[in-house]
């Protein structure tokens, strides 16, 4: 059993900057997989990042949505159990509350689908005005 809990969320002005963070409670996190994803009103929870497990085949490996990709930066700290959500060039439509969660399929890379993932944080709120 794994429990998640996201903080960093908040308003922000268009072309600004937050850190998401995801602390994990257990010993195991190096060994999961962690991705990053996000649910606006009225839309489907939709892939954002995701990080493989620490493991030597992966080492470490990243993995992003277009929508994203060169603005955000997914990273991890297992001493820490945390990891982290790097968000630039922030723009209105990334509004949304942003969920980690954890996937212990290590077999294979990258996971993208919500399904695949076992553990859920609550959630926190991500505000980008124009």
């Amino acid at each position: 059993q794994m429990q998640l809990v996201e903080s960093g969320g908040g308003l922000v002005q268009a072309g600004g900057s937050l850190r998401l963070s995801c602390a994990a409670s257990g010993r195991t996190f190096s060994t999961y997989h962690m991705g990053w994803f996000r649910q606006a009103p009225g839309k489907e929870r939709e892939f954002v990042a995701a990080i493989s497990w620490s493991g030597s085949w992966s080492g470490g490996s990243t993995y992003y949505a277009d929508s994203v990709k060169g603005r955000f930066t997914i990273s991890r700290d297992n001493a820490k159990n945390t990891v982290y959500l790097q968000m630039n060039s922030l723009k209105p439509e990334d509004t949304a509350v942003y969920y980690c969660a954890a996937d212990p399929r290590r077999s294979s890379w990258p996971h993208w689908n919500p399904l695949e993932y076992d553990y859920w944080g609550q959630g926190t709120q991500v505000t980008v005005s124009s």
